[in-house]
C-alpha cells in the first residue's frame, strides 16, 4: 500500500512556500522494537481499562450520592473527568502504536492532540490548586468553609480552570503553524508535545520556547507555588491541634490530595527540566512524558478509592450487590 506524499505545501509566502507535513511519524519508545512495543501494548490496554473504570466510577458515584455534593467531591469529580478524558486522547493512540504498528498521525490530529494534553494538564493543574484551597479553608478555617466554598462557588472556580487552560494553549498549535518542518518527521514519543514538534522545525522556534516557558511558569510553576504554600499553612494550624489524635485526624483528609499533586507534578518538573537542558530527546525524556501523562488518570482513582470512606463503601456495595 502506498503511503501518502509527506510533504505538502499549505501556505504560500512572500519568501516562498511555507511545507508542513501531511503526517508525522510516532516513535513510541525509542530502541524497542516491534516486538517489545507490541507486548507493552497488553498492560497499556489495562491501564486504560483502569483508568476509564476507575474515574468513571468516581464521577458516577458522586453524581449518584448527594451527600457526595460538596466541595471535596465535586473537584473529585472535575479531576476524574479531565482524567478520563485525558487519557482517552492518549492511550488508544498509543496502543494502535504499540499492537499494529500504526505509527502515522496526520499534522493536523497531532496538533489538536497536543493543545488538548497540554489545556488539560493546566486545567488538572487548577483542579489541584482548588482541592488546596479547600483543604486549607476547611483545616484552617473549619468554621467558614461552608460560606467560602458554595456551590456557586465551586462552579466558578471549575468554569475559571477551564477558561484558563483553554485561553493559555489555544495559541499553541497556531504558532506551530506558521513554522516549516523540513526536518525529520518523527516525534519522538507516542503522542504529540510542543517541545518535540517544534524541535522538527528548521526555522528560528525562539517565540515557541518563549511562549511555551512563559505558559508553564505562569500556569503550572503559579499553581504549585500556591499549593506549597496552602501546605504550609495547613501545617502550621495542625500542629497547632491538640490532642495529637486529632491533629493526625485532620491531616489524614489531605493525604490523598497530596498523593495527587506528587504523581501530577514531579514527573511534570523533571520533564521540564530535561527538556530546558537541550540535546536530543532521549530515552529519559520519553520515560517521564509517559509517567506525567499516563500515570496520573491510574493512580487517582485508586488513591481517592481507597482513602475517601464513602466512595470507598460505595463502590464495595455494588460489588458485593452485582454478586450476589
Amino acid at each position: 500500500m502506498q503511503k501518502p506524499q509527506l510533504l505538502v505545501p499549505v501556505i504560500a509566502t512572500s519568501n516562498g512556500t511555507l511545507v508542513h507535513p501531511a503526517y508525522f511519524l510516532l516513535v513510541g519508545i525509542p530502541g524497542l522494537g516491534p516486538t517489545i512495543h507490541f507486548w507493552l501494548a497488553f498492560p497499556l490496554c489495562f491501564m486504560y481499562a483502569l483508568a476509564t473504570f476507575g474515574n468513571l466510577t468516581i464521577v458516577l458515584i458522586i453524581r449518584v450520592e448527594r451527600r457526595l455534593h460538596e466541595p471535596m467531591y465535586l473537584f473529585l469529580a472535575m479531576l476524574s473527568t479531565i482524567d478520563l478524558v485525558l487519557s482517552s486522547i492518549t492511550m488508544p493512540k498509543m496502543a494502535s502504536l504499540f499492537l499494529m504498528g500504526i505509527q502515522e498521525i496526520e499534522f493536523n490530529i497531532c496538533l489538536a492532540q497536543m493543545f488538548l494534553i497540554h489545556a488539560l494538564s493546566a486545567m488538572e493543574s487548577a483542579v489541584l490548586l482548588a482541592m488546596a484551597f479547600d483543604r486549607f479553608v476547611a483545616i484552617c478555617h473549619p468554621l467558614r468553609h461552608a460560606s467560602v466554598l458554595t456551590g456557586c462557588t465551586v462552579a466558578k472556580i471549575g468554569l475559571a480552570a477551564l477558561t484558563r487552560g483553554f485561553v493559555f494553549f489555544f495559541p499553541l498549535p497556531f504558532i506551530l503553524k506558521r513554522l516549516p518542518y523540513c526536518r525529520t518527521h518523527t516525534v519522538t514519543h507516542s503522542f504529540c508535545l510542543h517541545q518535540d514538534i517544534m524541535k522538527l522545525s528548521c526555522t528560528d522556534t525562539r517565540v515557541n520556547v518563549v511562549y511555551g516557558l512563559f505558559i508553564i511558569l505562569s500556569v503550572m510553576g503559579v499553581d504549585s507555588l500556591f499549593i506549597g504554600f496552602s501546605y504550609i499553612l495547613i501545617l502550621r494550624a495542625v500542629l497547632e491541634l491538640s490532642p495529637r489524635r486529632v491533629a493526625l485526624k485532620a491531616f489524614n483528609t489531605c493525604i490523598s490530595h497530596l498523593c495527587a499533586v506528587l504523581v501530577f507534578y514531579v514527573p511534570l518538573i523533571g520533564l521540564s527540566v530535561v527538556h530546558r537542558l537541550g540535546g536530543p530527546t532521549s530515552l529519559l525524556h520519553v520515560i517521564m512524558a509517559n509517567t506525567y501523562l499516563l500515570l496520573p488518570p491510574v493512580v487517582n482513582p485508586l488513591v481517592y478509592g481507597a482513602k475517601t470512606k464513602e466512595i470507598r463503601s460505595r463502590v464495595l456495595r455494588m460489588f458485593s450487590q452485582g454478586g450476589k
